[in-house]
Formats: structure tokens, sequence, C-alpha cells
């Protein structure tokens, strides 16, 4: 095999479509857009969603539900990675600086997932029950 020889294989490629170029091209004339209509003519677009002006479903349909803004900026912290950080004193500021949670987090949880082997005391962070019971069992203190 050589560089020159080398081709796409068979169906590979496709020839540019050639419009207007006359009628025995069967792309002559209208180009293959049909008679007159919005989609007939250049620059013929229209929104995501258009109707015709009959009212989009996305308006039909009633709004539904609630979408908490604040959700995203409450983050959960495993307990191996509270283990694994070298200070005995942990809060939210400490937790931002180890890169455990953004900056934008405005709380944090911690979660029983791993193991405690050490005292540590918890400052303005959360806990789940288990992860409580943890942190109390190696002799640590979850304050609120």
């Amino acid at each position: 095999m050589k560089l020159n020889t080398i081709q796409p294989g068979d169906g590979a490629k496709h020839a540019k479509r050639r419009v207007g170029r006359g009628i025995g091209s069967g792309l002559g004339k209208t180009c293959g857009r049909g008679h007159k209509g919005q989609k007939s003519r250049a620059g013929g677009f229209h929104k995501v969603g258009f109707e015709g002006g009959q009212m989009p479903l996305q308006r039909r349909l009633p709004k539904r539900g609630f979408v908490s803004l604040t959700n995203a900026r409450n983050v959960e912290v495993r307990l191996s990675e509270i283990n694994e950080l070298p200070v005995d004193e942990i809060d939210l500021s400490t937790l931002i600086q180890a890169n455990l949670i953004t900056q934008h987090a405005l709380s944090a949880k911690v979660v029983l997932s791993g193991e405690i082997t050490r005292k540590v005391t918890l400052k303005g962070v959360g806990a789940t029950k288990g992860a409580k019971a943890a942190i109390e069992a190696a002799g640590g203190c979850v304050g609120e």
C-alpha cells in the first residue's frame, strides 16, 4: 500500500448538491424547495418550538413544581474525606481550603461513607445520623 493510492471506501463520500444548474440535474428552477411557502424562501427559518402562530406547547402546558436555586450550593462530604484532613476542628472554610467543596457552597453535610479513626470536631457543618454516631464513637463531637 502506498500513500498515493489510499482512498475512502465506496459510498463514504457524497458529491455536493449543485442546485440551480438546469432541469436535467433534477435540482433546477426551484432547487428542491418546492413552490411558495416559508421554507422555499431565503432566510425562511423560524424559532424552535414555533407552531405557525398557534400557542406553542411549552406555553400551553401549566407551570409545575419548584426548583431551588440554593439546592446546588448545599454539598455533601464523605466521612472518609474528613478522616484524611490534617486538622481536628473542621468548619466550612476548612473544607473549602482542602478543596473538598467549592467556594460557592453555602452549607455542607457529612455523610456516612467510609470510616473515621480519629477525634474531630465539626463546627457549622451538618452531619447525618449515622455520620454523627461514627464521629462520636471515635471520640469527636458535632457542634451546630
